[in-house]
């Protein structure tokens, strides 16, 4: 994998917003679950210490942890000044400011770089990137994403957003994407060609209506589900980098 270090900005989300914002109910902690794109999120470390079976993939994970560390250390204070630039684009509700949230987004990380070196060597953290995962056919249960696919409207395409869930759609049996806005907050310009793409492919697809929302509108997730236990997408072509 090509990716730089210097080009990421990890920011890791915590097992309490995990089910916020993807609907998460004591049912879906129980499936067999794939993070993809998961980054610095404590997600996999929290779920792992409740007995829970957690797989979480990204480019990233091929630095060590210390390098992960400074690049966290070195990127903060940009994210938090960007956010505090833009602060009317977020509901300061549940997080009440920009310092809280990079406290919050911190004892996330934190605890995701003290269970990265144990949960690499186990399996749980695994390198690899969209649209190409290195896993079986319908592997998963269920595969979340968050803040990558829609988010990144301007770097990713169409063509990319349906080669990515494709392939999060072969290894798993149903997706859910959080959230539906790019960056900018507006709905992403992809979201529509997606649902029509697995819409004619026979899939399920539902907007579902979220309690998460940081960003102002961002709270709502898609779901996509398989209507045949072994149907399958296929996910060829060009991998493009996460930003």
């Amino acid at each position: 994998m090509g990716i730089k270090l210097e080009t990421i900005v990890p920011w890791g989300r915590s097992l309490s917003e995990y089910i916020a914002m993807f609907n998460l109910t004591a049912t879906d902690l129980s499936r067999k679950i794939l993070d993809c794109g998961a980054g610095p999120a404590s997600f996999n470390a929290e779920m792992t210490r409740q007995g829970y079976t957690v797989t979480s993939c990204d480019p990233i994970y091929q630095f060590s942890t210390d390098e992960i560390s400074q690049r966290i250390q070195a990127t903060y204070p940009q994210i938090i000044n960007g956010v505090t630039a833009s602060r009317d684009s977020y509901i300061w509700d549940a997080i009440a400011s920009p310092e809280q949230l990079g406290e919050v987004r911190m004892a996330a990380m934190n605890q995701f770089l003290q269970d990265f070196p144990m949960g690499f060597a186990a399996g749980r953290y695994l390198t690899a990137e969209l649209p190409h995962l290195l896993f079986s056919n319908q592997q998963f249960d269920l595969a979340l994403c968050s803040h990558l696919l829609f988010t990144y409207s301007d770097q990713l395409s169409t063509e990319f957003h349906i080669q990515a869930i494709a392939e999060l759609c072969r290894v798993a049996t149903e997706v859910r994407i959080f959230p539906i806005l790019d960056i900018s907050g507006a709905t992403s310009p992809h979201l529509q060609p997606v649902l029509d793409h697995f819409q004619q492919q026979g899939h399920q697809t539902e907007i579902q209506l979220v309690s998460y929302e940081f960003q102002k509108g961002g709270n709502q997730l898609l779901k996509i589900s398989q209507p045949y236990q072994s149907a399958n997408c296929h996910s060829p072509t060009q991998a493009k980098p996460r930003v």
